[in-house]
């Protein structure tokens, strides 16, 4: 895997629309400004909003290869250090006839974002491109009054200061999605309520330490993956750590029975034959937390009898709040008596 430069002041970062085209459209266009503002002063790069960026939900909607455009012209301009998506959707898959992998391969740079852009970090990885999953342009770049501590840390070890090796520790505050400040001019100066977290990770099960890179995404959208030539074979998924997460929103948030659906269709494919380890992510459905958290077990665990499979709960990124970064193709290293993710190399060069 070829892994991209860590980024530094005067570096040139572009913005596209991958998936949904919410960017665009007059009522949310003012978070652009805020993620650009920040980008330049608090970080020192150079914002490139890409031309079809922000041509709205329908323009982007009825022409993803549009999106697919800026993709790959982003990636063709040497001048570009890195690509944040601006939001997920539900569509990010359409783009897959318009992608060149030789250009992705041979224009390394760091490309981020989270949740239906999941897809998109499968095209990396099929490219043999490092990527980052977590760090979209509005959620989280654009994050009303500040991006929270936990999340600003994450960034700044990932891709401006990264150390020989990182540990994704547990947050110490959360907060789930009926705090979730939703998104409107009249709500800029609102912070988000957060709440104590002294959960921690959870070890479902699974002793001592295991080792393998790291692959995956929101588990919603490996529906789309599935036998396209983007999805891993067998052989591909073995000694990785798959990490996984859910979607956050009330009113379309994953069903448990779709979830299980999921998770049984992995099991089929004998995914979980052959990984290292899971770690998922904190579900950001507060009351959905026991739920996941028995449905992953019975499925990997009873159903599966894969009892030594590590499996560590509650982790801090994709949905949750706040979020860390999951490089993916890094080593990973799951410790499972002291309760520690650690990435075993640095996460840019």
């Amino acid at each position: 895997m070829i892994k991209p430069d860590r980024l530094k002041k005067g570096d040139k970062v572009a913005i596209v629309s991958l998936s949904r085209g919410l960017l665009g459209e007059d009522k949310f266009i003012h978070i652009l400004d805020i993620a650009k503002e920040r980008l330049e002063r608090e970080y020192g790069l150079q914002v490139v909003v890409m031309p079809n960026a922000l041509k709205g939900i329908n323009y982007l909607n009825e022409h993803p290869e549009a999106r697919a455009e800026d993709l790959m012209n982003a990636f063709k301009d040497k001048t570009i250090k890195v690509i944040i998506n601006a939001i997920g959707g539900d569509d990010t898959i359409r783009l897959l006839p318009y992608i060149d992998f030789d250009i992705i391969k041979n224009n390394p740079k760091v490309f981020m974002g989270f949740s239906d852009t999941t897809v998109n970090h499968f095209m990396m990885y099929k490219a043999g491109l490092v990527s980052y999953y977590g760090g979209s342009l509005m959620n989280n770049w654009g994050e009303y009054v500040e991006i929270n501590e936990y999340t600003k840390e994450s960034l700044d070890k990932a891709f401006f200061n990264p150390q020989d090796t990182y540990e994704l520790k547990p947050s110490k505050y959360c907060s789930y999605v009926d705090k979730k400040v939703r998104w409107g001019i009249d709500n800029i100066n609102v912070k988000r309520t957060v709440e104590e977290d002294t959960s921690g990770y959870e070890v479902l099960q699974g002793r001592g330490r295991v080792q393998g890179k790291l692959l995956g995404g929101c588990i919603e959208t490996f529906i789309y993956l599935i036998g396209t030539p983007l999805w891993p074979t067998l052989e591909e998924w073995k000694d990785k750590i798959l990490f996984i997460e859910v979607s956050d929103e009330e009113e379309s948030e994953l069903p448990e029975y779709y979830f299980a659906w999921i998770l049984r269709n992995l099991e089929a494919q004998g995914i979980f034959n052959v990984i290292k380890g899971i770690i998922f992510g904190k579900p950001p459905v507060k009351e959905k937390y026991d739920a996941y958290k028995e449905i992953l077990f019975d499925i990997v665990s009873t159903d599966g009898k894969h009892q030594d499979l590590p499996i560590i709960y509650n982790v801090n990124f994709g949905h949750a709040y706040p979020i860390g970064i999951i490089p993916i193709g890094l080593d990973c290293e799951l410790d499972c008596e002291n309760k520690t993710i650690t990435i075993l190399e640095k996460i840019t060069n």
